[in-house]
């Protein structure tokens, strides 16, 4: 076992709920009903619909998965890729620095935390242990630059932080890391061009990746001995050296870093809504003859720089485009989950509009990234007037985080209409006591749609 693999095994396999500080607990407990939120919005989704097909008449024996919302079990694959598309589908989800979603890996978690028979401690130490795990990758080796997708770092995270679930000793939880980093290394064309469902499910696949990894490794299989640091392992044939930071004692948590999201979009995307909605209480926004947005390079690149984002026809590269996302937010005042239904993104009413905006990279704000993100308009109208807009770090960055009563007001907002008023809420008082939960499967009841309670098929 190398050095890299016995680091993820010792921590994953230490950690326990007392280890955790206060304020690392609560931030477990908020990014786990940000998490909820956004998959219960996204229930009815087309990703969820086909995996649930797939998922239908698989339960095991051993490890059964929970599918969130539908009263369903199959295998626990199978759940953790229902489970991580609907966290993930919406775009809505958490966000790390340089990039990637960590709770894309707790799919994973709400499919085998009941096969577990964990409380909320147990499950809370979990997520805590694959957070820290996924925000080490991304700083140490930012995959995502060299054109490899977030997905490693998912499966390496969830497969280290399931063993942590499970009570899998150090050796077996090395086992499961190394079977999936050598075996999930997706690339990133998932999120190039006009992109497809795919783009929602593919961090679902990789999730799916990192629970047979831990379980193969549970029952015995083992895995390559040095996946990180051997001949033709990772830092060999793509990375180069790195290390992962520790974690762990006072001062070594990072998951108080992740970002959140107000506004259900690509990350990139959220100060395009707040300059947007700033700059409709200044100007009608028939009247605009040119706008002009300053940011950093990398933000042009994700959700301004192919044409097809200049176009979009689906979904999901509609919420990847600037000068959509700008127009839909002008225009409607708000941006929703219907914001990208198949109507709003084919409006051709928004279309000159959308041709109005012009990007531009400022040096100034290239500079300050990624620890700021930032963002300015500068437009003028068909009568002569100018009006320039600023923003920087909005609502959900770490520098600006969302407080628990937004957080709260995210969760319902998207519950209310799937679970009733009534239900959702008692669902947020549950997950946001979880320290107190003495199963998680009745806290996982809670979630369960009116008509999976009531035994409807």
């Amino acid at each position: 076992m190398d050095d890299t693999t016995r680091l993820i095994a010792d921590c994953a396999s230490r950690l326990t709920f007392d280890d955790l500080p206060d304020e690392i607990v609560h931030a477990a407990i908020q990014h786990t009903v940000d998490s909820l939120a956004c998959a219960v919005a996204a229930y009815d989704s087309e990703p969820v619909t086909i995996g649930r097909r797939l998922a239908r008449g698989a339960l095991p024996e051993r490890y059964p998965g929970r599918i969130l919302g539908f009263g369903e079990r199959s295998n626990a694959e199978a759940a953790a890729f229902v489970n991580t598309a609907m966290i993930r589908y919406l775009d809505f989800n958490d966000t790390a620095t340089p990039g990637g979603h960590p709770s894309d890996c707790l799919g994973a978690h709400f499919a085998l935390a009941e096969a577990a028979g964990a409380d909320g401690r147990r499950l809370l130490a979990s997520i805590v242990a694959t957070y820290e795990l996924f925000i080490r990758f991304s700083r140490a080796i930012n995959l995502r630059d060299m054109g490899w997708d977030q997905g490693f770092g998912v499966a390496v995270s969830t497969a280290a932080g399931l063993g942590n679930l499970l009570r899998l000793p150090a050796e077996v939880i090395g086992q499961a890391v190394a079977i999936a980093a050598v075996s999930s290394v997706p690339m990133r064309n998932t999120r190039a061009g006009a992109l497809s469902l795919w783009k929602g499910a593919a961090t679902a696949f990789a999730g799916r990746g990192g629970v047979l990894a831990t379980l193969l490794a549970a029952e015995g299989m083992t895995g390559p001995d040095r996946p990180f640091e051997g001949r033709d392992g990772l830092q060999q044939l793509i990375t180069g050296p790195f290390e992962l930071e520790p974690f762990g004692g006072r001062d070594g948590y990072r998951l108080p870093e992740v970002r959140l999201k107000y506004w259900p979009v690509e990350s990139n995307g959220q100060p395009v809504i707040w300059a947007a909605l700033d700059l409709r209480t200044k100007v009608d926004w028939r009247e605009l003859a040119d706008v002009e947005v300053s940011t950093y390079k990398f933000a042009i690149k994700e959700i301004a720089g192919e044409p097809e984002k200049w176009d979009p026809k689906t979904r999901e590269t509609a919420d990847h485009s600037l000068p959509y996302i700008f127009a839909r937010a002008l225009v409607d005042g708000t941006i929703t989950a219907a914001s990208f239904d198949e109507a709003a993104v084919s409006d051709p009413s928004l279309r000159p509009l959308m041709n109005k905006v012009r990007v531009r990279v400022d040096d100034e704000l290239e500079a300050v990234y990624p620890a700021t993100i930032a963002l300015r308009l500068e437009v003028a109208t068909v009568g002569g007037e100018h009006h320039t807009i600023e923003v920087r770090n909005p609502l959900g960055h770490d520098q600006n985080p969302m407080q628990d009563v937004d957080i709260r007001e995210k969760f319902l907002r998207a519950g209310e209409p799937v679970l009733g008023a009534e239900r959702a809420r008692a669902a947020l008082d549950r997950w946001w006591s979880l320290p107190s939960v003495a199963t998680v499967s009745e806290a996982l009841d809670c979630l369960d749609l009116p008509s999976a309670v009531a035994g409807a098929p």
